[in-house]
C-alpha cells in the first residue's frame, strides 16, 4: 500500500514540475515596454532555474571555463540527494523524462504483452549514454561546450522555445483569425474569449519564427515517437545527464531489496519498468539504470520486493558495466572532436561576417566554452532577432545564437539575453554598459558594438535610382546618429535635376544593432547590411584603428 502511495506521489511530482517548467518557459518573454530611463528591466521569474539545476551543465561549464558561473551552484540540490536516493531526478523532476515517461506508457502494436516485457529488459546498448557522457566531458575539458546539445534540459527548452511553442502559437493565431474572419457573431465572441484566455496563458504576444525550427522540432518529435517502440528510449540509451546521475547513484543508500530469488514469472515488474533495470526476481537489479518510478514493487503479486534505505545488496549491480575498449574510444572521441570540428572553421581564421553574436557575448573561443544552445536568449528576445546558427559558427557552434537583422533588430535598451543566459556565454550587462552612457544618459564610454553596417550603393534607392529614401537614418537609434545624410544633385531618367539625400554610415558611431537593415524597404537583399566587422568582443575583427 505504501509503494502504491509512492507511485501516486511520483506522478504528482512529475506533473507539478512539468507545469512549473512550462510556466517558466512561457514567461521567458518580456511583455512590457522599453524605456531608456529605466535601468532595471528584468523578468519577474527565475526562468533559467531548470538549466542552473542541471548537474551536467554545471560540470561541463566548470571543466570548459574553469569556473562555476553564477547560479550553477544550484545543481548541488540535485547532486547531493542523488548520493543518497539514486536517480530520483530522472523519474520525479526532469521535464524531458516526464514526457518520455508519458509517451513510453502509451501502447503501440510493437509494445504489447511479451514484446513489451522483452523491450523492458536491460540491454547492452543502454551503456551508450555513459560513453556519450565521457565524450562530452572530455570535449568540455578541451574547451567546447557541446554537452549542451545533448543535455536533456537544454534540449527540451531549445525544442519548446524554437519549435513547439512557435508552432502552437502560429496555429492558434490562425484559428483565431479564422473565427474573426467570419460574420457569425457567436464565433467572433468565442474568439474574443479564446484570445483573452490564450494570451494570458500559453500564447506569445506576437507570432515569432526561428531558423532551424523544423530540424530542431523533428529531432524532438523523433525522440518522442521512439518511446512507442522502446520505453524511455532517450533516458535509457542517450541521456548523458542520466548517465552522470547513474554514476553518482552508485553510493546511494536507498534502493530495491529482493526478499527472495523465487519468481513465478508473471513479469508484471518488467512490464511496467521505466528504466530497463531488471527488477525481476532472480536477476540483478541495476541501480544506475533505475529511475525510481516504483512501478515494479507494488505490481509484484507475491510482495517479494521493496524499496528501502540500506537494502541488502547481494541482488544489486552497483555500477555501470564499462568496457575498457569503448571507454578508451569515448575518451579519444571527446579529445579529437574539438580539433576535428575546428579544422574547417578555425577560431583563428577570418571571422564569419554573418556571425553577429548577442550584446555581451564573450570572444568566440570563450563563447563556445560556455554556450549550451538552450535557446533562452532567443526565446526572450523581444524583436525575434536572435536565431540558432547552422554552419555560421561551424559544426561546433551549431544552434548557438546569432543576430539576423532582416528578421529583427537588437533593441538598444534591452539586456534580457544576458539576464537569462545560465552559463555566462552572454555576460550580464546593464543598459548603460550596453550603450556606453552614465545614469543621466550621457555618453561616457564606447557602447558595445555587435558589428558595423555597410551600404550596397547599387541597391540603395538614393544612390542607384535617384529616389528619395531616408528610412535607415530615421530608424538609427544611436545618439548622435550613426547614419547621416548629405544632399546630392542628381539627374533622373527624364533628364531633370533634383536634390536627394544620400545616406552614409559613421563606423565610429554604428553599434551594429541591425535596425537599419530590418527597416530597409529593399527586401530579399537589403541595401544596407550589418556585418560582424567592428564587434567589441573580437580584437581581430576591427575596422577602425584605436588612438
Amino acid at each position: 500500500m505504501k509503494m502504491q502511495t509512492l507511485v501516486k506521489v511520483r506522478r504528482t511530482s512529475q506533473i507539478l514540475f512539468f507545469v512549473i517548467f512550462v510556466l517558466l518557459l512561457i514567461n521567458t518573454e518580456f511583455t512590457g515596454g522599453f524605456d531608456t530611463s529605466e535601468q532595471d528591466i528584468s523578468l519577474p521569474y527565475p526562468v533559467a532555474i531548470f538549466l542552473e539545476a542541471s548537474p551536467l551543465v554545471a560540470l561541463s561549464n566548470a571543466l570548459s571555463s574553469h569556473t562555476l558561473y553564477r547560479n550553477l551552484i544550484i545543481s548541488l540540490v540535485i547532486i547531493i540527494p542523488t548520493f543518497f536516493m539514486g536517480r530520483f531526478f530522472c523519474g520525479w523532476i526532469c521535464p524531458l523524462g516526464s514526457l518520455n515517461h508519458f509517451f513510453g506508457s502509451l501502447k503501440s502494436e510493437r509494445k504489447r504483452g511479451k514484446q513489451r516485457i522483452e523491450s523492458n529488459k536491460y540491454k547492452k546498448w543502454q551503456m551508450t549514454k555513459y560513453y556519450i557522457l565521457i565524450a562530452v566531458l572530455v570535449a568540455a575539458l578541451f574547451g567546447s561546450q557541446i554537452a549542451g546539445i545533448v543535455d536533456p534540459i537544454s534540449l527540451t527548452i531549445r525544442s519548446f522555445s524554437l519549435a513547439i511553442l512557435p508552432t502552437m502559437n502560429y496555429a492558434l493565431n490562425a484559428i483565431l483569425n479564422g473565427l474573426y474572419g467570419t460574420d457569425i457573431a457567436i464565433l467572433r465572441s468565442a474568439a474574443d474569449g479564446m484570445q483573452y484566455v490564450l494570451k494570458n496563458s500559453i500564447m506569445s504576444i506576437k507570432v515569432v519564427h526561428f531558423q532551424q525550427a523544423v530540424f530542431i522540432g523533428l529531432i524532438f518529435v523523433t525522440l518522442m515517437v521512439l518511446n512507442l517502440r522502446i520505453t524511455r528510449f532517450w533516458c535509457r540509451a542517450l541521456c548523458p545527464l542520466g548517465a552522470l546521475l547513474g554514476i553518482l547513484s552508485r553510493w546511494s543508500i536507498f534502493g530495491l531489496e529482493k526478499k527472495s530469488l523465487k519468481c513465478n514469472d508473471c513479469n508484471l515488474c518488467q512490464l511496467h519498468c521505466q528504466g530497463g533495470d531488471d527488477p525481476k526476481l532472480g536477476l540483478k537489479w541495476r541501480k544506475s539504470e533505475c529511475h525510481l518510478c516504483f512501478n515494479c514493487a507494488p505490481s509484484c503479486p507475491d510482495n517479494e520486493m521493496k524499496f528501502k534505505f540500506f537494502p541488502k545488496t547481494h541482488t544489486t549491480e552497483e555500477k555501470p558495466d564499462f568496457k575498457r575498449r569503448k571507454f578508451v574510444t569515448s575518451l579519444a572521441a571527446g579529445a579529437l572532436a574539438i580539433p576535428l570540428l575546428r579544422s574547417s572553421t578555425s577560431l583563428d581564421a577570418a571571422p564569419n561576417k554573418k556571425l553577429i553574436r548577442p550584446p555581451g557575448s564573450l570572444a568566440e573561443k570563450h563563447f563556445l566554452e560556455r554556450c549550451i544552445r538552450c535557446g533562452e536568449c532567443m526565446k526572450v528576445c523581444p524583436n525575434n532577432a536572435l536565431h540558432p546558427t547552422f554552419m555560421e559558427a561551424g559544426l561546433e557552434g551549431i544552434w548557438s545564437p546569432h543576430l539576423v537583422p532582416q528578421i529583427g533588430y537588437c533593441e538598444p535598451s534591452c539586456v534580457l539575453c544576458g539576464e537569462v543566459c545560465p552559463t555566462g556565454a552572454i555576460w550580464e550587462i546593464s543598459q548603460n554598459e550596453k550603450m556606453g552612457t552614465n545614469a543621466d544618459g550621457q555618453l561616457v564610454d564606447e557602447p558595445i558594438k555587435l558589428g558595423t553596417a555597410f551600404y550596397d550603393r547599387g541597391r540603395c534607392l538614393p544612390w542607384a535610382m535617384a529616389k528619395p529614401c531616408i528610412v535607415c537614418e530615421e530608424w538609427c537609434p544611436t545618439s548622435p546618429k550613426a547614419i547621416y545624410l548629405q544632399d546630392a544633385e542628381v539627374v533622373d531618367s527624364a533628364g531633370e535635376a533634383r536634390i536627394v539625400q544620400r545616406p552614409y554610415v559613421d563606423p565610429g558611431r554604428c553599434i551594429g544593432c541591425g535596425a537599419c537593415e530590418y527597416a530597409c524597404p529593399i527586401q530579399v537583399e537589403p541595401a544596407i547590411q550589418v556585418s560582424s566587422i567592428g564587434e567589441s568582443r573580437a580584437k581581430n575583427n576591427q575596422i577602425l584603428l584605436k588612438k
